[in-house]
């Protein structure tokens, strides 16, 4: 029987990531292992004027398993991960980048242990999982290295608008550079598969969209040669395999119509052309989630807000929604 516990490492401690976890738990009815620094928790919750709501505390996975049978929720599972001597709200720092990796990579275990079934993740912050000697950039990365998983697939969700990103953590000349008909394919080629294998998640009746590189898909080539060289080729080749995708279309457009029912998707050619028509949209109810993972992985799509860390004003929305979207899948869907 699949477990179902919700996974849920604190995120840099450094952010927001405590706080939004706190006032989550509050809302969502799910039951829910939290992994991190009790020490560090209990500060952020007297700190910001929340309950330290964990019925159960544990530090080996034994004592979870026996709390998890006695129906226990919210747990802690508590590792000894940061110095409060020296820490700091808002600050990065070299602890903080090393027990949020810490905190997920203990997730990943847990659920190769079968003590949880998805991972709901907070934001970390890139240049303090830098200062801590991690290689990987973000939770996309770190996961993908722990599950040994070589195509995991970003995608964010607000309401009915779903984007899924050709590319991400890229320069944008680099982004443009990564617009190649084979790679543009294969991008086509992985969304339609997992629209197609998660029918409760995505409108199967309707085709992907690709949104345009240049103004205007690039006008017929006035505006770049992209559209013409590369995207095109590729949407043709995707749909004479049988994909329904059609494009490029306007990204001036093309998400809008996406909201309104037109695609099933849109495949966004660049980080911020699908971040920055999600977030308009609805930043606060904006989740990210990673497919091609061996466990379900839901996320916050926002950062660690630094400036308002530790002040209790963080809205734990992007929280709420992730945790739900983890138990909906956990729960059964497809």
């Amino acid at each position: 029987m699949k477990n179902s516990y919700l996974v849920v490492p604190f995120g840099d401690a450094a952010g927001i990531g405590v706080e939004i976890i706190l006032k989550a738990l509050g809302r969502v009815d799910e039951p829910i292992v939290v992994v991190g620094d009790r020490a560090l928790i209990e500060k952020t919750a007297k700190d910001t004027d929340l309950p330290f709501p964990f019925t159960r505390i544990v530090t080996s996975s034994g004592q979870l398993r026996a709390a998890q049978k006695e129906g226990h929720t919210p747990i802690l599972y508590h590792l000894d991960l940061i110095d409060l001597a020296k820490f700091s709200y808002g600050k990065i720092h070299m602890q903080c980048g090393r027990g949020a990796f810490e905190s997920v990579r203990t997730a990943v275990d847990l659920i190769g242990e079968g003590l949880a079934s998805a991972v709901v993740t907070p934001p970390l912050h890139k240049e303090a999982l830098k200062a801590a000697g991690i290689e990987e950039i973000g939770y996309t990365e770190i996961l993908a290295s722990l599950s040994n998983s070589p195509k995991p697939t970003t995608m964010f969700d607000t309401h009915k608008l779903k984007i899924f990103f050709h590319s991400r953590h890229l320069s944008l000349i680099d982004a443009c550079k990564a617009v190649t008909k084979d790679r543009v394919l294969q991008t086509i080629i992985t969304s339609d598969e997992i629209t197609g294998k998660h029918p409760s998640f995505f409108n199967t009746t309707l085709p992907l969209a690709v949104a345009g590189l240049n103004p205007h898909s690039g006008d017929g080539g006035l505006f770049g040669q992209e559209e013409l060289l590369e995207v095109i080729p590729a949407i043709r080749a995707a749909q004479k395999q049988g994909i329904d995708v059609v494009g490029p279309i306007g990204a001036d457009s093309v998400f809008h119509q996406a909201k309104i029912g037109y695609y099933r998707a849109v495949i966004s050619l660049y980080h911020d052309q699908g971040h920055i028509a999600a977030k308009t949209y609805d930043f606060d109810n904006t989740i990210s989630i990673t497919w091609g993972l061996p466990f379900f992985r839901s996320s916050v799509d926002h950062g660690t807000a630094f400036d308002i860390a530790g002040k209790g004003i963080a809205n734990e929305q992007g929280m709420v929604r992730a945790l739900e979207a983890a138990a909906f899948f956990v729960g059964g869907a497809t």
